[in-house]
């Protein structure tokens, strides 16, 4: 009898999980509308990892800074390099999402005529997608890639219903990977250009966005010909989008 009690009670349990995991969800991203996360899931992840593979001494670079304490001209080159509809979508970019795809199809198919790797694969993900996903999850391989997927679906959703656009690009500009283990606006600009935040160029920031498809590859202080011009069109897209005037199109 006694066992039959401790199996009714968990199942029972069982069928609470996905309530608790939502209420746990909506109460962690609620909180860090107001305070500031001290790390992101990315960071423990590449810390554990490192530790894991015989470098324990590896060390995270991150120091938060507030928007109003970075340059303006950081998170507009951000927007202008990832997400020029971020003050406009909630979450994801379906229009971007269709034309990456027909990108992406399009290199799939010229490599198998030449015979050659696929290159040039187009994402889609936004400002808000990444923040999730850096903030929350982890990378993922294989099944648990899906999974981080289907994951960044839900926290994207939140952060968008529960967070103001401006806190989404602040805590973007503070957890995005901009070189090997350096971490966010204050402590890339300390690395690279050997200044405040707050005291980033255009060109510079420019140069930090410009990087950001593969920042352990491409260096901001020392940028290669792929990196000055991408850094070269980020800045004529700030421009288009109304440079740092934009922000105030942002609640």
């Amino acid at each position: 009898m006694a066992e039959g009690k401790w199996k009714s009670r968990l199942r029972g349990f069982w069928w609470k999980l996905p309530l608790l995991f939502v209420v746990f969800s909506v109460l962690q991203v609620l909180a860090l509308r107001f305070v500031d996360p001290p790390m992101s899931a990315f960071m423990a992840e590449r810390w554990l990892g490192e530790a894991v593979t015989g470098h324990p001494g590896f060390r995270i670079s991150q120091d938060w800074r507030d928007l109003r304490a970075i340059s303006p001209n950081l998170p507009v080159a951000l927007v202008a390099a990832e997400d020029q509809n971020f003050a406009t979508h909630h979450g994801f970019d379906f229009d971007a999402i269709e034309r990456a795809q027909a990108h992406n199809e399009r290199m799939t198919a010229r490599a198998e005529r030449r015979g050659t790797p696929v290159k040039r694969l187009r994402g889609a993900s936004t400002i808000s997608q990444q923040t999730a996903k850096n903030l929350f999850l982890w990378q993922g391989v294989g099944p648990t890639r899906w999974l981080r997927k289907g994951l960044e679906v839900w926290y994207t959703a939140l952060i968008e219903a529960l967070w103001p656009k401006w806190r989404i690009l602040e805590v973007y500009a503070n957890v995005a990977e901009f070189g090997d283990g350096v971490y966010g606006a204050q402590a890339a600009s300390r690395r690279f250009f050997g200044k405040d935040a707050s005291q980033l160029t255009p060109s510079e920031a420019a140069r930090l966005a410009a990087v950001l498809p593969s920042p352990r590859r491409y260096n901001a202080a020392a940028p290669g010909p792929f990196v000055q011009r991408r850094a070269a069109s980020i800045q004529r897209q700030m421009r288009m989008i109304g440079g740092v005037g934009y922000l105030r199109a942002l609640d």
